[in-house]
């Protein structure tokens, strides 16, 4: 799924915000206020996990719902060919249940993968494959839903640092 808004302009401001004379300390604000434009996207894909079926056995560690949601980080790029605001799911660290690409997996209704050390008394190794399922599009729906809302916090955000150096102009005379 894609959001678009004006790369162009967002590139033309983070020029603008290099070669002002405070332009760290805006880039900086810029980027924390991008990021909390993003804040309500991230916090519904972390409640839509959250609120997925589990039907698992007991284990030791962290739930897997729950490593997905506090996974689920924003991100603010203010130079190169991707530059804006971005939400994502990062894969987990191999050492949570040895599930990698649980959010990417749990995004479908349904995956296939192995059982792992399954033997029998014997100590015969059991080759097992189960269907695991998942909630289709929590991610993507949970994006497509706050799209509109996303958009116009990230560009007040970009609006407000437009208007702090438009007022620093004014003041300093330039």
């Amino acid at each position: 799924m894609s959001m678009t808004i004006d790369s162009d302009d967002l590139k033309q401001l983070a020029r603008i915000l290099k070669d002002e004379s405070d332009g760290k300390a805006l880039r900086k604000e810029l980027a924390a206020n991008l990021r909390k434009a993003s804040e309500p996207a991230r916090d519904a894909a972390r409640t839509s996990i959250l609120a997925m079926a589990s039907g698992g056995l007991p284990h030791d560690g962290e739930p897997l719902r729950e490593a997905i949601a506090t996974r689920i980080v924003t991100q603010a790029l203010l130079s190169g060919r991707r530059t804006g605001a971005k939400i994502k799911a990062k894969k987990l660290p191999v050492s949570i249940r040895g599930f990698e690409l649980a959010p990417k997996r749990t995004n479908r209704e349904k995956w296939r993968h192995p059982v792992f050390q399954r033997t029998t008394a014997a100590g015969v190794y059991i080759d097992v494959w189960v269907d695991q399922v998942g909630k289709p599009r929590w991610f993507d729906d949970a994006m497509r839903d706050n799209k509109d809302e996303w958009r116009r916090a990230v560009v007040e955000a970009m609006e407000h640092t437009a208007r702090r150096i438009a007022s620093r102009v004014r003041t300093t005379g330039v």
